[in-house]
């Protein structure tokens, strides 16, 4: 009987040594296996979709990014925007969540000849400091734009903004863009020049006043001279640089803190104008 026992209980070890081993096994094989990002996956903020390649070059292109410019991807996946940036010699930075996908991009950079010259970040994007960026791209849902939005408004102007396909709410675009491939959805590139603030009065040197009032790159207001008052419209502001006319005027000027300076053209004479507050 005893025997009996010692050979049911030498099965039932050998079993569960059989069934240890092959999870043991199985989770090895896992481990070595390579990550594979899958189209949908989830994420902590957005599900995760690759941006097609044409549009990464057309994103590039519509923010005229260069060398010399600080590019941050924000949500960077699988590195693809940040390798295409590196690879034109632009300093590139990408925040992900996902450590798979930050240890997949080095890897993919690794490939592509610019693991050197490229930097990913695994952490949250809200948490990230990316004030320092002359462009920023994006492929993130509306509602996390919008929260993303006052932090980039306090950005440098002439800040780049690109996003593939979801807009920034009711901060009109200052450029589109598609790229040539329809074969896909995610075809269209929005472009924002994060604007210099002008809101409020001016003094215009040497003797008036400037009012302008504003929303986000739009002005109006109205220039007051001589006891007279003349309505702004068409106004807009490109990064430092201001275009509005007033009257029969077209005026020019550069935003520098607390100076603007530039021309003023009646179609007859251009003159010079400088306003400070």
């Amino acid at each position: 009987m005893n025997r009996i026992v010692s050979l049911r209980s030498l099965a039932i070890i050998f079993s569960v040594m059989l069934a240890a081993g092959q999870l043991f096994s199985q989770q090895k094989q896992q481990a070595n296996k390579e990550f594979e990002p899958e189209v949908g996956q989830e994420g902590k903020d957005v599900v995760w979709v690759p941006t097609p390649q044409a549009l990464v070059d057309k994103m590039l292109e519509l923010a005229d990014a260069k060398p010399g410019d600080l590019l941050v991807d924000l949500g960077s996946g699988d590195g693809r925007t940040v390798i295409t940036a590196a690879k034109r010699g632009i300093k590139a930075i990408g925040v992900e969540f996902n450590p798979d996908m930050v240890a997949l991009s080095y890897k993919n950079a690794e490939k592509e000849g610019v693991k050197g010259k490229v930097e990913f970040v695994n952490g949250d994007l809200f948490e990230y400091d990316f004030s320092k960026a002359t462009v920023v791209t994006m492929f993130l849902l509306p509602d996390i734009n919008l929260r993303l939005r006052p932090q980039i408004l306090e950005m440098k102007p002439g800040t780049r903004i690109v996003t593939n396909t979801f807009t920034m709410g009711d901060w009109i675009p200052d450029d589109t863009a598609r790229a040539e491939d329809e074969s896909t959805y995610w075809n269209t590139a929005y472009l924002w020049i994060v604007p210099a603030k002008v809101e409020g009065r001016w003094k215009l040197q040497p003797s008036g006043e400037i009012v302008f009032l504003q929303e986000f790159q739009m002005v109006k207001g109205e220039i007051i001279t001589g006891g007279r008052k003349e309505t702004i419209s068409e106004g807009k502001i490109r990064g430092e640089e201001i275009t509005f006319t007033a009257g029969n005027v077209v005026y020019k000027g550069k935003i520098r803190g607390n100076t603007i300076e530039g021309t003023a053209d009646n179609g007859k004479n251009v003159t010079k104008w400088t306003a400070t507050r």
